[in-house]
């Protein structure tokens, strides 16, 4: 079975830096896009940056120029670095992928998330 396993999350002062990374694992065919939601407490999941298997990327308004997303397909892994964190970033960030495993379709795949906490 496929699964997404995220890692790097901690306690980071305002200003501070965080790298996340994500793997997946299992029989895996193809991977379109990979990228990272994260879901603060009481608030709905929102998409955070995600790209594609070309290397476009895409970033929620709120983390343009401080988040930059990458992946390496031979690893099929995706990668968040985090820079001037704010305690708005507070949050669980989970790993999201579109693939499709190697003898099943096309599906939507999540890590179990990794926390992240901004404080001084």
């Amino acid at each position: 079975q496929v699964q997404l396993v995220e890692s790097g999350g901690g306690l980071v002062q305002p200003g501070g830096s965080l790298r996340l990374s994500c793997a997946a694992s299992g029989s895996i065919f193809s991977i379109y896009n990979m990228g990272w939601y994260r879901q603060a407490p009481g608030k709905q999941r929102e998409l955070v940056a995600i790209i594609l298997s070309a290397g476009s990327t895409n970033y929620a308004d709120s983390v343009k120029g401080r988040f930059t997303v990458s992946r390496d397909n031979a690893k099929n892994a995706v990668y968040l670095e985090m820079n001037g964190l704010n305690p708005e970033d507070t949050a669980v960030y989970y790993c999201y992928a579109y693939l499709k495993p190697t003898m099943k379709s096309w599906d939507d795949y999540w890590g179990q998330g990794t926390r992240v906490t901004v404080s001084s």
